[in-house]
């Protein structure tokens, strides 16, 4: 097929530990990807504080961008636009001048650490945060990240213009324009998702204003186009960027390929996100109690979920494990030569950020009187049995709280790559486990930019298009 048969689009895709720069094309039926730059961006651990590289990553940006020029050069054709999605919760500050205003502090920092009951006793109780935003009580969310932040002398809160979220900063960075996407707005804990806006009051119990935030956005809105540096630095031209659905949650959601609405979704990755797309928030006593999320989705929807504890257990103790191989699948097929029983609570506080993974499972294994993992194979059976039998547990609670039948199981992220796991999880919950696309996060970045582009033209056509450009495996329990 002829490049001009073709429309050419770039995703930016940020993960918690690497991002990624792909170059799309749509052809009127599927999606291609092409992976054209990847990059690894470390947490920088700086004053006994942790942050994010701001200018690293969009120096980064920068790079799959000249990349994505050079190729489509190669083949006479021009990108349509431009969107990025990264992790939530996370702000950059901004001068008036549209420098940046010190790092951004990165979800893993312990400066936060106990900041929900602090803020709770201080500001507003548990109940009533929840009934203004169902959102899952976590210490690093928006709301408590500039709550702590704001009690320190000379903070980047008091001094900047702007505040920004990750993806909402980098296309900032890259067009002069600052807005605030509303599905990477709605992880903060300050959105109201009945309202669909900052919520005032919430607001001013951490001293600030709603101005001091871009615009809201909807998934969907063209942010501006490449400034003229930044054209310049790239080679490409004036393109659009588009507000995506920034939060990479919520652009996996919508490249989930699904052929009905009868399903939960598990994004696996570093996190573990377990829930359903929902037409309105579910604020009710039992996802207080269960501590459920409501975020923002695409078209009003609302993503009901719970985060959990993902393969950030996997990540860390992989590089502790003096008898693993570095292939991951080799890694994760050590499973089958351990019969250990011994299980964790992924999400017990012990495994947030300890200094050593293994010490802190092995320490866990002791307190509950449970055999204690020693090798690798050990460790694969222990945080993968954990992983399915949580999943399990999750399942249980959404089905007491879904307006919607839950009869598969869509996994999607690195995660659904894991056969191991896979299965697990389809003989702990009892579902259909539909495995991929492994790729869905950038899928609904650039299914957002069709739309915008005038492609497609509703979410029915999106999850068609993500159907054709995509290949699953199914697991059946046994």
């Amino acid at each position: 097929m002829k490049a001009d048969e073709k429309n050419y689009y770039i995703a930016v895709d940020l993960g918690a530990t690497s991002g990624r720069v792909i170059l799309a094309s749509y052809d009127g039926e599927k999606v291609e990807t092409q992976e054209i730059h990847r990059f690894k961006h470390p947490m920088l651990p700086i004053a006994g504080h942790i942050f994010w590289n701001l200018p690293g990553l969009y120096n980064e940006i920068l790079t799959g961008l000249r990349t994505a020029s050079v190729k489509l050069g190669e083949i006479g054709a021009e990108a349509r636009s431009i969107g990025i999605d990264t992790w939530g919760c996370d702000v950059a500050y901004f001068h008036p001048d549209g420098t940046v205003a010190g790092l951004p502090y990165c979800y893993r920092d312990p400066h936060t650490e106990g900041a929900v009951d602090k803020f709770c006793a201080e500001k507003m109780p548990r109940e009533k945060v929840y009934e203004k935003t169902g959102i899952q009580f976590m210490d690093f969310n928006t709301l408590f990240q500039l709550y702590t932040i704001g009690k320190e002398e000379g903070n980047a809160v008091k001094s900047a213009d702007k505040i920004l979220f990750m993806p909402d900063a980098l296309a900032y960075m890259l067009t002069g324009n600052a807005v605030t996407e509303y599905t990477v707005a709605s992880t903060s804990q300050i959105l109201n998702p009945t309202t669909g806006e900052l919520d005032a009051e919430l607001l001013e119990k951490i001293g600030l204003t709603a101005d001091r935030f871009g615009r809201l956005v909807n998934p969907g809105t063209r942010i501006g186009t490449l400034t003229p540096g930044v054209q310049q630095a790239t080679g490409l031209g004036a393109v659009p960027v588009i507000a995506v659905a920034g939060h990479d949650t919520a652009s996996a959601v919508i490249g989930v390929p699904a052929k009905d609405d009868k399903f939960a979704y598990l994004s696996c990755g570093t996190w573990s996100l377990l829930g359903i797309e929902a037409p309105g928030p579910i604020i009710n006593e039992k996802g207080f109690d269960y501590n459920f999320t409501n975020e923002g989705g695409i078209d009003g929807t609302i993503r009901f979920l719970k985060n959990i504890c993902g393969l950030w257990l996997l990540e860390r103790s992989r590089t502790e494990l003096k008898d693993a191989p570095e292939n991951v699948a080799d890694l994760c097929a050590l499973y089958t030569e351990s019969d250990i029983d011994s299980t964790i609570n992924p999400d017990d506080p012990a495994f947030a950020n300890p200094k050593s993974m293994t010490e802190a499972i092995r320490d866990y294994c002791r307190r509950t009187g449970q055999a204690v993992p020693e090798s690798a194979a050990d460790f694969m059976r222990v945080i993968f049995r954990s992983l399915a039998l949580r999943y399990k547990e999750v399942i249980g609670w959404l089905r007491k709280l879904s307006p919607n039948e839950i009869n598969t199981l869509h996994v999607i992220g690195g995660g659904c790559q894991n056969a191991h796991l896979m299965q697990l999880t389809a003989d702990s919950t009892g579902l259909p486990v539909v495995a991929g696309p492994s790729e869905s996060t950038a899928l609904g970045n650039i299914l957002v930019q069709l739309r915008a582009d005038g492609r497609v033209s509703d979410i029915a056509e999106m999850r068609r298009v993500a159907v054709n450009s995509t290949v699953t495996k199914t697991y059946f329990p046994r």
